[in-house]
C-alpha cells in the first residue's frame, strides 16, 4: 500500500510540475533560472506547473490589433500554463510591482492537466521589451512561492492566496480592493469549495468580493469553487488558515489512502 500511496503522488506531483522548494519571501530579487534548452529570443523560461514565459519585442501590428492591446505597447510578456491560475495571478501581481509593465489580458482556460481544474494565460504590455521580459521572469520565479499552499490527490485539488496588498493584476481579474490585504480558496469537486467559502465567512471579519461555480462563467466550467475576499490582514489569514485545514480533511477523506501535502512549501501562516 505505500509503494501504491507513493506512485499515486508522484504522478500528482508530475502534473503540478513539483520540482523546486519554495521561497518564503517574495523572489523578485534572486538570480534568473535557467533557461532551459530553448535558443529562441522569444523564450524566457519555464516554472513549475508547466509554465512557460514569452517575450515578443515588437508584436505585429496586425496581432496587436486583434488582441486590442494599447499602441503604446510594443513589447509584450506571455505567462502561459497548463496547470494552476491563482499561483500565475498572484505571481504576476507580484511581477507588476517590481517592474515597468501593466497586465493587459488574464485568461483562464479550462485544462484536463489540473485535474479539475484550468491553466491561465497572461500578457503583460510595456514600451521596452527590457521591463516586459522582467515581468515575465518575475513572475516565473515567484512561482515556486504561490504553489505552497495548492495541495491536490487523485480525487481533487486545493488552492489558497494571500497577498498583503492587492495590486492591479489582482483588482483586474477579481476586483480585489488594491492596497489591501486579499485571498482566495479554491475547493475540488466543487461542493468542497462552498464548504470552503463557508468556513472562511465564519472563521473571521472579512469582505466577500466574488464567488466563482462551474456554471457562473467564473472557472471556465471547471469542477471547483473559487471564493475571494478582502479585509484587514490578520483577519485574512485567519480566514484562510481555517478554510484550509477544513479542506485538508475533506479532500482526503476522497482518496484516504493518499498522502495530502503541499506542492512546495506552505507560505501562508
Amino acid at each position: 500500500m505505500d509503494e501504491l500511496t507513493s506512485k499515486i503522488m508522484d504522478e500528482v506531483m508530475k502534473k503540478l510540475g513539483a520540482a523546486a522548494p519554495a521561497a518564503e519571501e517574495c523572489c523578485c530579487d534572486k538570480p534568473a533560472a535557467p533557461a532551459g534548452t530553448c535558443n529562441l529570443t522569444e523564450f524566457v523560461g519555464t516554472a513549475i506547473g508547466h509554465t512557460i514565459g514569452l517575450v515578443i519585442a515588437n508584436l505585429d501590428h496586425q496581432v496587436h490589433e486583434l488582441l486590442k492591446i494599447d499602441p503604446k505597447y510594443r513589447a509584450i510578456g506571455i505567462i502561459s500554463d497548463r496547470v494552476g491560475a491563482g499561483p500565475q495571478i498572484f505571481a504576476a501581481d507580484e511581477a507588476v510591482k517590481a517592474t515597468n509593465s501593466e497586465c493587459l489580458l488574464v485568461e483562464c482556460p479550462r485544462d484536463t492537466e489540473g485535474g479539475a481544474g484550468h491553466g491561465s494565460l497572461i500578457i503583460f504590455g510595456a514600451e521596452d521589451v527590457s521591463d516586459a521580459r522582467r515581468a515575465v521572469e518575475v513572475c516565473l520565479r515567484e512561482l515556486d512561492r504561490t504553489f505552497g499552499d495548492v495541495y491536490g490527490n487523485s480525487a481533487g485539488h486545493l488552492e489558497f492566496q494571500y497577498s498583503a496588498r492587492a495590486s492591479h493584476v489582482l483588482n483586474k481579474v477579481w476586483g480585489a480592493p488594491l492596497g489591501k490585504a486579499f485571498g482566495i480558496t479554491v475547493g475540488a469537486p466543487a461542493g468542497i469549495g462552498v464548504v470552503l467559502a463557508d468556513t472562511a465567512s465564519k472563521a473571521a471579519t472579512i469582505d466577500a468580493v466574488l464567488i466563482a461555480t462551474p456554471g457562473n462563467g467564473g472557472t471556465s466550467f471547471s469542477n471547483e469553487v473559487n471564493f475571494f475576499f478582502s479585509g484587514d490582514s490578520g483577519a485574512v489569514k485567519q480566514a484562510i488558515i481555517a478554510a484550509r485545514d477544513v479542506g485538508i480533511q475533506l479532500l482526503g477523506s476522497l482518496a484516504p489512502d493518499e498522502e495530502l501535502k503541499s506542492t512546495t512549501t506552505p507560505y501562508i501562516l
